[in-house]
This record gives structure tokens, C-alpha cells and sequence, in this order.
């Protein structure tokens, strides 16, 4: 049965697109066109009643939310070792990241990029304030990624081994590519560990497949 990954560019869904990628196993890629709001329609909400991206269609299994989705992948091909080995301290530290990847960092950028959802209608003053704090308290998150790299040494979040983080981390540094100030590609380590990302054969595919271009990060 051929994964199936209802995505749309430049979103969370290019998480699991690089993981798929990066395993070579045979996928189908639906495009989920938000900005005509596919999302919020019937046929897509009986996938993810949320109406958010991405989906992972797995045979009869209907996966949301990213973690959980890279996750299934990485766990459902472990020859691809995306992930370290289950009851291991390594990967506790692995569950760790991950989940600050969608429960601190993803959700801080969320509040950023929609400040509306927060204030009541009409409330420009409100929108501007929690757009201002959002992204502070991101440039103070990506501090936590930089001295995470510059602990283990690199060349990877979790240090000697390319993991699914690396793919989640890259995707979210993506989205401060065009913050006012504390672009995540302006930091030391960040900076050339974003690029060494970037530059892996599978991730350069996602970049064509979803028809980006530059500023990558």
C-alpha cells in the first residue's frame, strides 16, 4: 500500500515530506490547496476533523499531527534508523526534542503568524503586541536550538546521527526566514548546521517538489 501525504507547500507538512524523502519508499503526495481552503471542506475534514496539515494515509490508517506522523514513519522503517533505539536513553532525549519541536517552538510560531486568533476582532493594537511577544519569545526558543548544536558538536540536533528533528528543526528555523530581526539563520551554529540540512539530496527534492525557492531558511 502507497503512504499517501495531503500537504501544502511551506507548511508543517514539509516535515514529513523530508522524511519520506529521506526513506525512499514509495509515496503519492495530495495537494491540499489552503489557499483556496481545501482544508476546511468536507471531504478533507473527515481525514483530520481539525482541518489542519498535514495527513499521512497509511493503508487504513489516517495519521494527523506531524509528531505522531514522523514518528509512524520513523518507527514503521527502523533500517532508516531516523530515530534512536527504542528504551535508550538517546532516545528519550529523542521524545524530548520532539515533543518541544511541536508543543514550544511550533506553537510559539503559530501565535506569531496568527496573532488574531488571540485578541478580539478589530483589535489591531492586540494583534501587533502578541505578534511582538510571539516573536521575541521565539528568538529566545531558537537559543535552545543553538546551544544544543553547539553542544553534541554537530553535525546533527542530536549530534553524530541525522534524525527526524533535523527535518522538523530545518522546517521551523524556514519559517523565521523573514522575521524583522533573529532570523534563525543569522545564529553561529545554527546558521551552517540550517545549511548543511538543506543540503541533503532529499531534502533538495522537497524543495523542488514543492516548487520553493530561495530563501530556503
Amino acid at each position: 500500500m502507497t503512504l499517501e501525504l495531503h500537504y501544502y507547500p511551506s507548511t508543517a507538512a514539509m516535515i514529513p515530506h523530508i522524511v519520506l524523502e529521506e526513506l525512499g519508499v514509495p509515496y503519492r503526495r495530495v495537494l491540499v490547496d489552503r489557499m483556496q481552503n481545501r482544508h476546511k471542506e468536507p471531504a478533507y475534514l473527515r481525514l483530520n476533523p481539525n482541518g489542519l496539515l498535514p495527513v499521512l494515509v497509511d493503508g487504513d490508517l489516517v495519521l494527523y499531527e506531524t509528531a505522531a506522523v514522523v514518528l509512524h514513519l520513523a518507527d514503521t522503517h527502523p533500517q532508516a534508523k531516523l530515530a534512536p533505539a527504542l528504551g535508550t536513553p538517546q532516545r528519550a532525549e529523542f521524545y524530548k526534542w520532539l515533543m518541544w519541536m511541536t508543543n514550544t517552538l511550533q506553537a510559539t510560531l503559530i501565535t506569531y503568524f496568527y496573532p488574531e486568533r488571540w485578541v478580539d476582532e478589530g483589535n489591531a493594537a492586540g494583534v501587533a503586541q502578541v505578534k511582538a511577544h510571539a516573536q521575541a519569545k521565539v528568538i529566545g526558543l531558537l537559543q535552545h536550538l543553538e546551544e544544543q548544536v553547539a553542544r553534541n558538536g554537530g553535525p546533527w540536533l542530536l549530534g553524530a546521527d541525522y534524525s527526524v528533528l533535523d527535518a522538523y528543526a530545518f522546517t521551523l528555523c524556514r519559517w523565521t526566514r523573514n522575521f524583522s530581526h533573529g532570523k534563525a539563520r543569522e545564529l553561529p551554529q545554527l546558521g551552517p548546521y540550517l545549511q548543511r540540512v538543506l543540503a541533503r539530496p532529499a531534502v533538495q527534492r522537497v524543495m523542488v517538489n514543492e516548487e520553493l525557492s530561495a530563501p530556503y531558511f
